[in-house]
């Protein structure tokens, strides 16, 4: 069950329908088309949906699919049903040609596997066209749609008469012209015409009586008349004979292939079904291929698991404009059925519940849908939706009582099978009133079973949900730095209406803004600005969780690194050391050679002195030949060039940040305030935090003579991704915390950050007022102030930038 009446055009379906429409090739598909509807049948719905995923992997295969002459015999087979009819010729050329595409079509599904396309080759099964009739068609109409001489031996006799007539006459005529011509009655350049199917000879008016003949007709001046010479006018009545006779022969002929065509007449209406169900899933299919729409898998459960959808009208409209549309990740289960979204104004909360709404109703119509692959589907009997202004002069409702009118109805008819959207929920009236009975409409929708996406700005619905098992809350995202919607949705968590925010941005007065605040009271205002802390808290958390991965996977690859690296070490040492130990044995083994030697020839010798000095000389030599050591040569390590140079600091002065390699130019100074440029950056860095050096230094590290600085060390997409707006200094020092400051503040301010967050602790208070003192000096400061109590209240300082 559909409710309203008016839910196609209330999510844009209707839309859809009429691209369907413009992808058809004919009206056989068109009509399909209008006969989309939204279907309860979960079988129905998987067929549907199936059909046209095989005609979306037949078109991605690139196989030879027909795609011409879907032409729409249908008028033309109900009259050749009908005894005594006859089709015309260009009729019967209509249905040669379109019969031609069936036949290619069943030829195409034929070939296939038939695990392929299982259910339109099961299809295709059950279509019949005679090749008897179509043989038939193809002996009387030829490729041009004409008549073919040889339908019938009569009308070839005829044909044949009739171009001798005509050729015959054409030759007295030709004579008769040159005559004229020769005469002076008719110009040079005049030929032949014809006038009423007759063949006849422009002639000059004032020429007219010097041709003998009948007048068939005169030019709009009336200076040129048309004269069928009398010489040929009986030639003339022959060819007009043989011309009706001709059509005698072609209408007896179309009459009994027309009789011959009746006894099909029933298969071949069931073969143009199957033309335009080809035609209309073809234009699905090619919908699907421009959404990037696919057939998730489907489930006769009631629940919404979609991952990346996409709103189909956005999505196709964003991609003319060759813009993305930010996708939708959404779940609703037993425990979680109905989402209450929250968040400013123009966030997205109706697009994202039109897309919910759009999508469950296009898959149960048979249409692919725009999700991501890990989605599927669930299946609801009854879709109910609230969205828009229903007033009505006529029915005397305003827009809050068209809400309720609408509210009886989801009361009254939802059950476990129903899918309800609804967008505002409880405007139209007093808040406290509103917020009420939407609450109690909650409950009941609750208690029924229903799944369902409520947007709403009511504090009152949040808490429910946050409180109440079936209900969960969400968020649209929302930059409450910039103030800017993200248009992603978040589960699991309430949004603000950053109503106050907003103000502010656009310029309303402070005073009012305040004032606004202490009549809405604090327990409000303090719900909100939680909202927005909490929005802020979640970004401080992300940014360390990508930086704890960063270091992660850093700390991983060094890990690895230094595995492998401490593998080969031990490896290459084992080998040296096995080396070493061979070398060591081939050595004991030649000196234990040696020794034998000598020992032998000094006792052969009788310890001669001399032959005992010699071989004493052998064994010194072979010691210092093989144990001499190598000597190792250390590499040097290459020092970078760097010289300081004395002297104040000026504009046009090259400078180095202390404990950084960057070297830039000085520009101005303010006091204690130096305006640098490294590169094609410009900074302002504390004067005590700069160092002087030269010319040389200055060419050596940039490699410029004059301004055109490179900026050494410094990479800006490096340093946007590292850095941070919440500095931890809790247990440094105050010099190495001031150092830490000055350099965390130089990269918020090259960085455009105008809001940031510094946890110093609490201790005796000590670390926090150096901190902020030496905060004061920055021009770009424009306040501080303690944290909030619950995230760590006068231990960190939240730092405004200008």
């Amino acid at each position: 069950m559909l409710y309203p009446e008016s839910i196609e055009q209330k999510l844009g379906f209707d839309k859809l329908r009429e691209r369907l429409k413009q992808a058809c090739i004919s009206p056989l598909g068109q009509g399909f088309v209008e006969k989309i509807k939204f279907s309860e049948n979960f079988g129905l719905v998987e067929k549907l949906v199936s059909q046209t995923a095989e005609m979306q992997r037949i078109l991605e295969i690139g196989e030879n699919f027909p795609s011409q002459n879907y032409i729409d015999a249908t008028s033309y087979l109900k009259r050749a049903a009908i005894e005594g009819m006859l089709l015309t010729q260009p009729e019967f050329s209509d249905i040669k040609v379109s019969l031609q595409t069936i036949r290619l079509i069943l030829r195409f599904f034929e070939n296939q596997e038939p695990e392929s396309f299982p259910i339109l080759t099961d299809y295709a099964k059950n279509i019949r066209v005679e090749k008897s009739i179509t043989d038939s068609i193809d002996r009387i109409i030829d490729d041009r749609g004409q008549i073919r001489d040889s339908a019938s031996s009569e009308l070839s006799r005829i044909r044949k008469r009739l171009i001798s007539e005509q050729t015959g006459i054409r030759k007295k005529l030709d004579t008769i012209l040159k005559s004229a011509k020769s005469n002076g009655w008719i110009g040079d350049d005049t030929s032949l015409t014809v006038r009423n199917g007759r063949m006849v000879i422009p002639v000059a008016a004032e020429h007219k009586r010097k041709l003998r003949g009948f007048i068939h007709d005169e030019s709009a001046t009336g200076q040129t008349v048309f004269i069928e010479p009398t010489d040929v006018f009986e030639s003339n009545n022959e060819i007009r004979e043989l011309e009706y006779e001709e059509r005698r022969e072609i209408n007896r002929i179309l009459l009994e292939l027309t009789a011959q065509l009746r006894p099909f007449v029933p298969d071949l209406q069931k073969a143009y079904q199957f033309l335009g169900l080809m035609d209309f899933l073809r234009a699905k299919a090619k919908l699907a291929a421009e959404m990037g729409a696919i057939n998730p898998p489907f489930s006769n459960q009631q629940f919404i698991s979609w991952r990346d959808a996409r709103h189909p009208l956005l999505h196709l409209s964003f991609q003319k404009q060759g813009k993305k549309v930010i996708p939708l990740n959404i779940e609703l289960k037993e425990k979680q059925r109905i989402l209450i979204v929250s968040g400013p104004n123009a966030g997205g909360k109706s697009v994202s519940l039109k897309t919910v709404g759009l999508i469950q109703y296009m898959f149960q119509c048979g249409l692919l849908v725009p999700v991501a692959e890990g989605s599927s589907m669930g299946f609801f009997q009854n879709i109910f939706i609230d969205i828009g202004d229903e007033q009505s002069l006529e029915n005397d409702l305003s827009t809050y009582s068209s809400h309720l009118t609408n509210m009886r109805h989801f009361l009254t008819l939802s059950n476990r099978r129903t899918l309800f959207l609804i967008d505002e929920f409880g405007t139209g009236t007093e808040p406290g009133l509103g917020g009420a009975i939407a609450e109690a409409i909650l409950e009941n929708l609750t208690r029924s079973g229903a799944f369902g996406v409520i947007n709403t700005h009511y504090t009152n619905l949040k808490i429910l949900a946050d409180k109440t098992d079936g209900l969960v809350n969400g968020a649209m995202r929302f930059d409450g730095e910039h103030l800017e919607p993200l248009y992603q949705l978040e589960i699991g968590r309430p949004g603000s209406s950053f109503a106050f925010e907003i103000a502010s941005k656009i310029g309303l007065p402070e005073a009012v803004i305040s004032r606004a605040k202490e009549k809405l009271g604090t327990q409000q205002v303090s719900f909100e600005k939680l909202l927005k802390e909490l929005d802020i808290e979640r970004r401080v958390f992300s940014e360390k969780n990508i930086e704890v991965g960063i270091k992660e996977r850093k700390l991983a690859r060094q890990l690895a690194d230094y595995t492998s690296l401490k593998e080969n070490l031990e490896n290459n040492e084992k080998k040296i050391v096995n080396e070493a130990k061979q070398k060591a044995k081939n050595l004991i083994s030649d000196a234990n050679q040696l020794i034998e030697n000598t020992i032998r020839e000094i006792k052969e010798n009788k310890a001669e002195k001399e032959k005992t000095k010699t071989v004493r000389k052998e064994i010194e030599t072979f010691g210092k030949k093989n144990l001499e050591l190598e000597v190792v040569v250390e590499p040097v390590p290459a020092e970078d060039v760097y010289e300081p140079e004395s002297g104040d600091i000026v504009p046009g002065s090259y400078v180095k940040i202390i404990g950084q390699t960057a070297i830039g130019e000085v520009l101005s100074l303010k006091g204690k305030d130096v305006e640098i440029r490294i590169g094609d950056l410009k900074s302002n860095v504390k004067l005590n935090r700069l160092e002087k050096v030269s010319n040389k230094t200055y060419r050596a590290a940039t490699g410029e003579k004059k301004v055109k600085i490179a900026a050494k060390g410094v990479d800006l997409n490096e340093r946007m991704m590292n850095f941070s707006f919440n500095l931890d200094m809790r247990g440094k020092r105050g010099e190495e915390a001031l150092g830490m400051v000055d350099q965390f503040m130089d990269n918020a301010i090259m960085l455009g950050y105008d809001e940031l967050r510094i946890v110093h602790g609490k201790g005796d208070g000590i670390l926090r007022t150096l901190v902020r003192n030496h905060l004061r000096g920055y021009s770009h400061v424009k306040e501080m102030q303690d944290e909030h109590p619950d995230r760590g209240g006068a231990g960190v300082t939240i730092v405004k930038l200008k």
